[in-house]
């Protein structure tokens, strides 16, 4: 078991934007038990990622006082300097962008099986939309808007250390509330849960709970039974057993 804070979505104080993800960040630097812990961010599903590197640097160093560093498009094709760099993180965020793309890198050059090993040495994993689906088994995704301009969703698979498909952006792309009920026709064995912008599943250890940064923000968990979907807003605030995350009954 190990540590994962995994967002869906929410401003984090890039120029002419409000702050809105401050209690993750908090939430996610209080998980390590250590004043001033290493933060790794990790920019792969964006193109250009050094400006998204800046506004977290701004925020984990300028803010709360964390040393930070970024893993890097050139450094994940050198495995000593990958492996170097994850294993001296306490926390690893992954940003959002197109989580096909950051999917395809992470495997392409073995960073999944580094990141798997991160999370068995119980660091904090986190990350936002692509960040947040990364972690898990699979993913509602926009990945196609990025190559082709489709606004079709498609299903991505991620690392599989939390059995749920991760749907982001729930409130704020409203095509992912009709889309889910079809992508999860066809995904079996495990629940979707949607969170809202403001919304975060959290995961510590066997236990889980959803947390809030914008007043109103939801989190639901999604699934078929009997031939009819089930949408279940999901209490936050409160830690409850994993297991039970998974459970269909």
């Amino acid at each position: 078991m190990g540590k994962i804070v995994a967002i869906g979505g929410g401003e984090n104080g890039r120029p002419g934007t409000a702050y809105e993800t401050g209690a993750f960040d908090r939430e996610i630097i209080s998980m390590t038990g250590k004043k001033h812990p290493r933060f790794l961010f990790i920019g792969l599903a964006q193109v250009y990622a050094e400006g998204y590197y800046n506004v977290m640097c701004n925020i984990y160093h300028g803010m709360y006082g964390c040393e930070t560093a970024h893993l890097m498009a050139q450094d994940i094709r050198d495995p000593q300097i990958a492996s170097a760099k994850i294993a001296s993180a306490d926390i690893i965020y992954v940003g959002g962008g197109n989580t096909l793309r950051l999917m395809t890198l992470l495997r392409k050059y073995n960073i999944d099986k580094l990141l798997a090993a991160a999370y068995a040495n119980e660091k904090i994993l986190c990350g936002v939309s692509a960040g947040a689906i990364c972690w898990c088994d699979f993913g509602n995704s926009d990945s196609r808007k990025f190559t082709s301009g489709s606004d079709q969703l498609i299903r991505v698979k991620g690392l599989g250390l939390v059995h749920v498909l991760m749907c982001p952006h729930f409130d704020a792309e409203i095509k992912r509330q009709t889309d889910l009920p079809r992508m999860m026709k066809t995904t079996y064995r495990i629940p979707a849960i949607a969170l809202e912008n403001g919304a975060a599943l959290v995961i510590n250890e066997d236990k889980f709970k959803i947390m809030t940064s914008i007043e109103g923000a939801k989190a639901r968990k999604c699934y078929w039974k009997n031939g009819e979907y089930l949408s279940h807003v999901m209490q936050d605030d409160i830690f409850d057993s994993l297991d039970s995350l998974y459970d269909m009954r």
